[in-house]
């Protein structure tokens, strides 16, 4: 065996101070990947392809980059709304960037609403898959519950229903023509020809 598969260290110590090829001794730091182990890069490639079967995950459009934020909770409504975003993603002059450029609008949005970028990345990188990340029943709200009892209807709403709340169906909805014989209203239906 050689001392290289002997040593228990990762290579990282080795690649840390190395110089990059413009001569500056700092590597750009990359959000460390939370416990689940998922970087910025891998939340960008996939919330790219989130809602679009096409994309091979190279390309964000400014939708979904909002949906990322806001699953991230970079978007609060206060601090940074989806207008900044909208206002800083247009100066890109583009409906899809990839990341370097994606890069280029996260710093301009952090410059302008004084917020460190490495704050947003490492927000963006530990949000999780896309998705809806709703969790427990849903509450209906009381407008729809308002809007859908039928004791509260009037006028010809109201006949579409019977007293329990059940739709009436093609009866509810049409005036149905009786072709019976008698003349609408006759109460004595039905009584010609009987003896009691």
């Amino acid at each position: 065996m050689s001392a290289e598969t002997t040593n228990s260290e990762p290579p990282t110590k080795e690649v840390e101070n190395l110089k990059l090829e413009n001569g500056s001794g700092e590597a750009p730091k990359s959000p460390v990947p939370p416990s689940g182990g998922v970087t910025f890069e891998e939340n960008f490639k996939a919330f790219a392809k989130f809602g679009d079967p096409k994309s091979d995950g190279k390309l964000i459009t400014l939708s979904n980059s909002d949906k990322w934020m806001k699953q991230a909770k970079v978007i609060d409504g206060k601090k940074i709304t989806t207008t900044d975003t909208g206002i800083y993603f247009k100066k890109l002059k583009s409906q899809k960037v990839n990341i370097t450029s994606y890069k280029t609008f996260l710093e301009d949005l952090a410059k302008n609403k004084k917020i460190e970028v490495e704050e947003i990345k490492n927000k963006m990188a530990s949000c999780g898959q896309p998705g809806v990340h709703a969790l427990g029943a849903g509450k209906t709200p009381s407008a729809v519950d308002r809007l859908t009892d039928t004791s509260k209807y009037t006028g010809t709403h109201k006949q579409r229903f019977d007293e329990t709340g059940k739709g009436k169906g093609i009866a509810g909805r049409k005036e149905v023509v009786d072709t019976s014989g008698y003349v609408s209203g006759y109460q004595n239906k039905d009584t010609y020809g009987k003896q009691e």
